[in-house]
């Protein structure tokens, strides 16, 4: 009897315990903890606006500065791109990879468009007198949205890196994560645009 009894406790002695974290999920803890240091830099830069913006006396209107229309198109643009972003994935699920890598054009596509559109933005701008050095509105705006124009940028690169990475059938396990770890990374870069855009150009 006690030997049935240690013959079924051993399978249990020996079983190694659970981790939640296996090397398949190292890299979205990676891009979770960049993207918690990147939301830390981005609030700071926003409180810096807001805290500047409230002391300021000769604050000027952002409607009769900025091209609300233009980047309001801008903003619609970026959120498409996330949505595509998430096509991208689905079909990456279903196992067509040319619909995946279609989905990921597309929105490497329209981040290249934003980061034209935000470069005309800043050359009329700056045409018109605006510059990072004549007060703290030209200051705080071109360094944060050129904060966030990097970051989309970099995306794009990074998008990019991916497709040709698809292009060469390293996606061919439905289950790979990396487009995946680049979509939590792009989903990001859209939510900061929305508050960017929210509390510079529409508050």
């Amino acid at each position: 009897m006690s030997q049935a009894a240690a013959t079924h406790a051993a399978p249990h002695a020996v079983e190694p315990a659970e981790s939640p974290l296996t090397p398949e999920s190292w890299g979205k803890l990676g891009m979770w903890l960049f993207l918690a240091g990147d939301a830390v830099g981005f609030g700071t830069l926003l409180a810096a606006y807001g805290g500047m913006r409230a002391t300021s006396a000769d604050w000027p209107n952002p409607y009769e500065v900025l091209g609300i229309n233009l980047t309001a198109a801008m903003t619609f643009l970026l959120i498409c791109s996330s949505v595509t972003m998430v096509k991208a994935l689905e079909w990456l699920g279903k196992g067509d990879r040319s619909k995946t890598k279609m989905f990921l054009l597309f929105t490497a596509l329209g981040g290249a468009i934003f980061v034209s559109c935000q470069a005309f933005e800043w050359t009329h701008l700056i045409e018109h007198g605006q510059s990072i050095r004549k007060n703290n509105f030209g200051a705080t705006f071109f360094i944060l949205t050129g904060f966030h124009g990097m970051h989309v940028f970099s995306g794009v690169v990074y998008l990019s890196v991916i497709m040709a990475r698809a292009l060469m059938g390293k996606y061919e396990d439905p289950h790979n994560n990396e487009i995946e770890i680049a979509a939590l990374y792009w989903h990001f870069v859209d939510l900061v645009w929305i508050l960017v855009f929210t509390f510079v150009y529409l508050v």
